[in-house]
Parts: C-alpha cells; structure tokens; sequence
C-alpha cells in the first residue's frame, strides 16, 4: 500500500499554478530550509533517509501540514531518532550539554561552498539492460521490494504502465535501499516517457506524454 504522499493524479486538488514563482511565502520557510540544511551537514542521514522521513509523517498531519511544517516534523523526527538531541530537549527548545556532533557545525561563511559541491548521487557504470527506444513496463505495484512500507521513487499512478526509454542517465545510488541503510545498490537510471492518455485515461490530452526518472529494477520489459 502507498502512504499519503503518494497523490499524483488525484481528484479534487486543483490545478498546478505555473505562474507562482515565490521562494518563500512567509520569512519562517527560509529558516526552515536553513535549519534543514544545517542538520544535514551533521552528517547522520541522506536525502533518501530524509525524503522517507517526510512520507512517514502520520496522514492526518500530512494532510494538515503546510509544505515546511512537513520539512521541521521530519527534522524534529530524524534528530531524536538518530540520538542527536533528545526528545526534552526538543519539547524544551534547550540543549542538554555541548554536543559530540559540535565540531561538525555549518558556518555561515561555508554555506555557499557547500550548496555549490553538492552530494552527487552518480556512481560508476553498471551493465545497463535497456536500451534507448525500448519498450518497458513498471513493476506492480510500486512498492519498495527491499523494506516493506519502505521509500521508493516509483509513484503508484505510474505501476503497471507501458513506457519508452528516452534517455539513460547513468548509474545512480537506489533511493530503496539508500533510505534504509542498506546500502547504496547503485543501478542505471532512465527517463522513461508514457502517453498521458494511458496515466490518465480520456481526461488526458492526446499526444500529451509524462517523462519519469526510474531505476533499472523498477522495469521489466514489455
């Protein structure tokens, strides 16, 4: 089964606004991303671990939280659990003591250094067994195979679906299995093109097509 997140394609959200181009609605989102960014260099989870965090927030706050208020749950989430505060001193807003991870801190004057190295997810070439022009289908359902509930990238509306490889990315880590410490099981990486019309049926204009980026074991060939 999916978890909340998983909304592509659902009923009774509205329209995508393609003309909103705000950064930050109100001042607190950008301390929110700061915070985030300022925890991650501490070095105790990946993106993947983050994104799972985020997916695994109850539905019910999920369906309440505005966009940073699911980014600061995951955080307060991520921080207790990986032992790097404790849970009073987060319901306390004060440290217990100097902390192990103190020399790890993000300086101000290091943070545009650090934005711009990035953390490439590439890896070395694997033997890739699709082609570009080849026909695929997605694995059903779009589970992670490795964790049950666990982080996958394969949305639902997209499982069971027939698709043409476009394009091949290289090899890149497995988010499956990135986000739950098992490793980084890198595989190579498509941009897989479907008709819009087989995603979403008649509502769909024709001739419209949704480009995805999937790992190798989420296809099989159709």
């Amino acid at each position: 089964m999916s978890r909340v997140h998983d909304m592509g394609g659902r009923y009774g959200d509205g329209a995508v606004d393609p003309t909103d181009n705000a950064v930050f609605a109100k001042d607190w989102h950008a301390r929110a991303l700061a915070l985030t960014l300022a925890a991650g260099s501490l070095g105790q989870w990946n993106i993947d671990i983050s994104r799972h965090a985020r997916e695994s927030l109850s539905p019910k706050d999920y369906s309440r939280f505005s966009y940073y208020e699911k980014w600061l749950a995951a955080l307060a989430d991520m921080l207790v659990e990986r032992g790097v505060i404790t849970r009073v001193e987060l319901t306390t807003g004060h440290g217990a003591g100097l902390s192990e991870l103190a020399d790890r801190v993000l300086k101000a004057d290091k943070v545009a250094g650090v934005l711009a190295q990035g953390s490439p997810y590439t890896r070395p070439d694997v033997e890739a067994r699709f082609s570009v022009g080849e026909a695929v289908r997605t694995r059903r359902p779009a589970r992670n195979t490795k964790v049950t509930g666990g982080h996958t990238r394969l949305p639902v509306y997209a499982s069971g679906i027939q698709g043409e490889i476009v394009l091949r990315h290289g090899t890149h880590v497995l988010p499956d299995s990135n986000a739950h410490g098992l490793g980084e099981a890198a595989e190579p990486l498509y941009a897989v093109a479907f008709s819009a019309r087989d995603l979403w049926g008649e509502e769909a204009q024709d001739g419209d097509e949704v480009v995805l980026d999937l790992w190798q074991s989420y296809l099989e060939p159709a």
